[in-house]
């Protein structure tokens, strides 16, 4: 059964990577979904693949950290997939480095994407969703934002940021059925962690009781319980899914 037939979806930062799978996942459940990425010709792509589902798609060429491309992409959206019912905030940049070496730009452009780029895109999407007394919104977040890390400030603030974001939204569009919740991902076997060494590797899973790295998968799977009715009376939540990095 497609649980999601019916509903539409945007996932921004879906060209590739777990926005891919995030939004193939949807796209599998019976959801037309929208693809958001800087990358337009990866996002077309992807969202011709989806196609293959028996969904409509969309792609999209969109930087999140301005505001009015952020409110065209939900205007487009709704123009071409019909509405808009599920949001997920997925787009995100890193630029590591310790905090005194760190320059005010990587600062600047990792909190731009993910922090204001998750406002933007919520701001936008509310509208609609108000109008329609429905919306399911998911923003990634990372168990970083949760527990901080040497070498990373400025993308533990912005995740953390997003935390705030997603308790503080949820209160607001309670009454209006809009849930909004947050997955917090630990170490996922992505294209950035194919180039760790191996000693790297077991160094980063030294910390994660299951002792192995998450895939993708794992976080659309946390995506889609939030998207989907089993999670309508859900809201204000984090779910790490972490192998049990963070345990509280």
């Amino acid at each position: 059964m497609a649980i999601l037939k019916g509903k539409t979806a945007l996932v921004t930062g879906a060209a590739q990577g777990i926005g891919k799978a995030i939004a193939e996942t949807l796209a599998k459940e019976g959801a037309d979904v929208a693809i958001c990425d800087v990358n337009i010709e990866k996002a077309q792509e992807t969202a011709k693949e989806l196609a293959g589902f028996g969904v409509k798609t969309a792609a999209y060429k969109t930087n999140v950290s301005v505001a009015a491309e952020c409110d065209a992409l939900i205007e487009s959206t709704v123009k071409d997939l019909g509405k808009l019912d599920i949001l997920v905030n997925n787009a995100g940049v890193t630029r590591d480095g310790l905090l005194i070496r760190m320059s005010e730009q990587d600062w600047d452009l990792v909190i731009s994407i993910n922090l204001k780029g998750t406002f933007n895109c919520t701001k936008a999407a509310v509208k609609t969703m108000m109008k329609a007394r429905y919306g399911r919104i998911i923003n990634i977040s990372s168990v970083i934002g949760l527990m901080g890390n040497a070498g990373q400030v400025n993308y533990a603030a912005s995740k953390s940021g997003v935390l705030g974001i997603t308790r503080s939204i949820a209160k607001e569009y309670a009454n209006r059925n809009i849930t909004v919740n947050a997955v917090a991902p630990g170490y996922i076997q992505t294209a950035m962690t194919d180039k760790l060494t191996e000693e790297q590797k077991q160094a980063m899973l030294k910390f994660v009781p299951l002792s192995r790295m998450g895939q993708p998968q794992d976080v659309a799977n946390g995506v889609l319980f939030f998207a989907s009715p089993l999670a309508d009376y859900v809201t204000g939540q984090v779910l790490a899914i972490d192998g049990g990095m963070v345990m509280s």
